[in-house]
Parts: structure tokens; C-alpha cells; sequence
């Protein structure tokens, strides 16, 4: 335990240390926040407006309020991600550097280099992902608030299973890279497809219904679905008691993926919650299981060559 603690601080003091690598990975979400409000906002507002029953006026407040919801859900939903691609840039200088090999030499288990990777990723991503929200949170204090601290609560809740899931996706990506230009180039495909893969650029229900079904197995799409059910769950509260019919509100949710469906069936916010922690789980088992073998195999030609 205490060499998977030094490998930790280790790792994260040197991400830190990069200059270049930490303020790109923290500007990054406000960059998008930008783009997003300048870009998506308008998107955004004119599908909500247009699924309204004709005659039906809301409060300018609260139509700020839902495109803001929306708009954060989605910076979050993808932050948290390819933040994570950045952070994990780590493991391949080591590589690079030879950090790596010498790693491999010391009498530290190939398992716990492995989780001294992840976990010092998964906290600097933490670390950014989490300043991201706080951003968020007053961009939204702005254009319309309709949050309680529960909610605020569950954002926080879903941001760090998200960053689980990225920092777990992100290991094993990065694991055979050996390059910086390897790296960036697999960061820079994640940063341009993962949006629209996990339904944070485009509702998955303005997909085809084959598309649609694809995209159902990928775990990152449920995550974006609980962070956009908790960012505007007050705001369709606000929407009910406005007199908005329960039937306009089930449409309104259906279109920005508050619901997904299964093969024709609905998912609950527990069955996304499990695909989400089960994937994580899984990309970690079959991450330490690499470095593991990987490391056995890289000492035992030591030993021979030793012999």
C-alpha cells in the first residue's frame, strides 16, 4: 500500500508539474462552456420552443433555465471524459522517458503501477472536472436556476462515476501508445467523437432507430442521461407547475434523452447507474489485468537475461 501511495503522489505531482498539460485539461471545459453557449444555446432553445403545444407560453426564466440545463449537462457529460485522455497523457511520457521501464524494476507489483496510474488521473480529473461544475453551477445562477441542493448533490455524484469511467476508458486506450503524437492524435478523435456518441451534442432520439439501438450499448450515453435528468429535473418540476401537460413533459424528455429506451423498453435511472459503474469496473479489471501480464512477462525476460 504504501509503494501504490508514492506511485500516487508521484504521479500526481508530476501532472501538476507540467504546466502545459494541466491548463490545457482545465481550460478545456470553459473553452467548450463558451462554445457551447454561443453555438448550441440557440439549437437548444428553438427544439424546446418548437416541442411546445401551440398557444402555450412559458417564462422566459424558465426557458434560460432549461437551455442552461441542457447546455451544462452536455459540457459535463463530455468534460469528463476527454479531460481524463489529458490527465492520462502521463503513462505514455514515462514510456517516452524511460520512467516506465525503470518503474518495472523496482520491487512494486505490476497491479499496483497499474492503479498508481488510474488513481492519480482519476484524481486530477476529479480535480478539474469538479472546477468545471462549479462553473456550471454560476452559469446557471445566471440564465435560470431551478436546482435544490439534492440535485446539486447528484450532479456531483455523476461527474465522479463519469470521471471513473473516462480515467478507466482512458487507461486502456492509452496503455500500447508509446508516442506524444500517438496520444494527441487519439485524444483529438475522442474530443471530436465522443460527443455525439454519448448523445451530449445531439439527442440520440433525433437518430435513425438503427443508430439509436447501437448507441444503447455504450455505456457513456447512459451517463450523459443521468447528468441531463438531474440538471433539469427542476426545471421540468417548475414546467409541471406551470400547467405544462404530463404528456408534453414525457415528449420534452424523450427528445433531450432525460429518457432512453432499450430495444423499445424504458431504462430506469438504477439500470443506468449499474451499466455505468458495471463498465467502470470492467475497463479496470481488464486494464490491471494487462499490466499485470504485461509486467510478469517484462520480468521474467529480465530474469533470463540476468541468468
Amino acid at each position: 500500500m504504501t509503494g501504490l501511495t508514492s506511485l500516487i503522489k508521484r504521479n500526481c505531482r508530476l501532472f501538476f508539474k507540467d504546466k502545459g498539460m494541466f491548463f490545457t485539461s482545465l481550460i478545456t471545459p470553459i473553452i467548450l462552456l463558451v462554445l457551447y453557449a454561443t453555438f448550441l444555446a440557440k439549437v437548444y432553445r428553438d427544439s424546446f420552443v418548437s416541442a411546445m403545444p401551440e398557444g402555450f407560453h412559458l417564462d422566459e426564466a424558465l426557458i434560460n433555465g432549461t437551455v442552461g440545463a441542457q447546455l451544462i449537462s452536455s459540457l459535463l457529460a463530455v468534460s469528463c471524459v476527454t479531460v481524463a485522455f489529458c490527465s492520462n497523457m502521463l503513462m505514455i511520457q514515462d514510456k517516452i522517458s524511460g520512467a516506465r521501464r525503470d518503474l518495472t524494476m523496482t520491487p512494486v507489483r505490476p497491479a499496483a503501477l497499474a492503479l498508481g496510474y488510474f488513481a492519480a488521473s482519476t484524481l486530477a480529473t476529479l480535480i478539474i472536472c469538479f472546477a468545471a461544475l462549479a462553473v456550471c453551477l454560476v452559469y446557471l445562477a445566471f440564465v435560470g436556476w431551478y436546482l435544490s441542493v439534492a440535485d446539486v448533490l447528484r450532479l456531483a455524484l455523476d461527474v465522479i462515476l463519469l470521471v471513473l469511467f473516462g480515467t478507466s476508458l482512458s487507461s486502456l486506450i492509452n496503455y500500447p501508445l508509446s508516442t506524444n503524437g500517438q496520444g494527441s492524435a487519439v485524444g483529438t478523435i475522442v474530443s471530436a467523437g465522443y460527443g455525439f456518441l454519448c448523445g451530449a451534442y445531439m439527442p440520440i432520439s433525433s437518430f435513425s432507430d438503427g443508430l439509436q439501438k447501437v448507441l444503447s450499448f455504450l455505456p457513456g450515453t447512459y451517463g450523459t442521461s443521468l447528468i441531463r435528468n438531474h440538471a433539469l429535473r427542476g426545471v421540468y418540476e417548475e414546467m409541471a407547475n406551470q400547467g405544462v401537460p404530463a404528456q408534453v413533459l414525457e415528449g420534452i424528455r424523450d427528445s433531450v434523452d432525460c429518457n432512453l429506451y432499450f430495444f423499445g423498453e424504458k431504462v430506469s435511472i438504477g439500470a443506468m447507474y449499474a451499466v455505468l459503474v458495471g463498465a467502470t469496473v470492467a475497463l479496470v479489471g481488464v486494464y490491471v489485468l494487462i499490466q499485470t501480464l504485461a509486467g510478469r512477462k517484462r520480468r521474467k525476460i529480465g530474469r533470463k537475461q540476468t541468468a
